[in-house]
């Protein structure tokens, strides 16, 4: 598909005193997102969608590849993604039946609004379902590649275009018209290219001067942005202006880390068990 193929009596409320309320749980789940990246602008931050997004963009053309046929399903793999790092969203626990990645729900742990439009908007969806869905089965329903109708409710609809409006009202993109002959396409240059080489030498850097060699060692969300970007088709874009030499350093470690058995290390990581259940969903697909 890619290039790199969550009462009781008195005394209970007293051992749970310390316990945080959902809401703040949440709270604190989005400002450690402000954390994980201690080196990055404090000024702008991106979803992991919007980053997606603008790694696929063509910086004067303002459109993604026509033939790229894979940056919508990873977008939708993002937003599960950015669900489960804000603490939203997480798989049900290993069983004795359940035991894959791929095998286990999803489930809602808080519906509480993060203030980004597609992401309060699945999970209204998840909370809406009547039944709990796995990782692979949300992409396909997010994405609308379901032959159940009643399901089609769930699709996401217009998904790049509300990223980048989303990405213009962070004065990253703007907004143009162009022709192509028979009909007009609205177009998103970049207009800020001093946050996307942020972002590309970010990537950049985590498979060369900071590579660790251990992806739980790796900043998380450098380590999901690395499996979308892969399962978008949009890697080859952040490597690209890489001398030859260290473009086959970045995209060897990179293929490594992305051939690793997601089964083994998200075992090792809970934290990061969606991240890797995404990478197993495009694997499998």
């Amino acid at each position: 598909m890619t290039t790199l193929t969550h009462r009781g009596r008195r005394a209970e409320l007293g051992r749970n005193s310390d316990k945080k309320p959902d809401s703040e749980e949440d709270a604190a789940a989005d400002r450690d997102l402000n954390d994980d990246e201690p080196d990055d602008s404090k000024d702008i931050r991106l979803t992991l969608m919007e980053e997606v997004l603008l790694l696929g963009l063509k910086d004067k053309e303002g459109y993604t590849s026509f033939w790229n046929d894979c940056i919508s399903s990873g977008l939708r793999g993002g937003i599960l993604i950015e669900l489960a790092l804000r603490g939203r969203i997480h798989l049900e626990p290993l069983s004795i039946r359940k035991k894959r990645l791929l095998e286990r729900k999803v489930l809602l742990k808080s519906d509480a609004p993060t203030g980004d439009v597609l992401l309060d908007e699945t999970l209204r969806h998840m909370k809406a379902t009547e039944s709990a869905e796995t990782v692979q089965t949300w992409i396909e329903l997010l994405t609308g590649e379901t032959w159940n109708p009643f399901k089609l409710q769930y699709q996401l609809r217009n998904v790049r275009e509300r990223i980048a409006k989303a990405l213009v009202e962070k004065g990253i993109l703007t907004t143009e018209k162009q022709n192509f002959l028979l009909f007009d396409m609205t177009t998103h240059p970049v207009s800020n290219a001093t946050e996307k080489q942020r972002l590309v030498k970010k990537l950049q850097e985590s498979m060369l001067e900071r590579w660790v060699n251990n992806p739980h060692r790796m900043d998380r969300r450098t380590l999901a942005l690395l499996v979308l970007a892969h399962s978008s088709d949009v890697l080859e874009n952040v490597f690209a202006s890489l001398a030859d030499d260290k473009y086959d350093v970045a995209m060897n470690r990179t293929k490594d880390l992305l051939d690793m058995d997601p089964e083994v290390e998200a075992a090792k990581a809970r934290g990061a068990e969606m991240i890797w259940a995404v990478l197993a969903a495009f694997n499998k697909s």
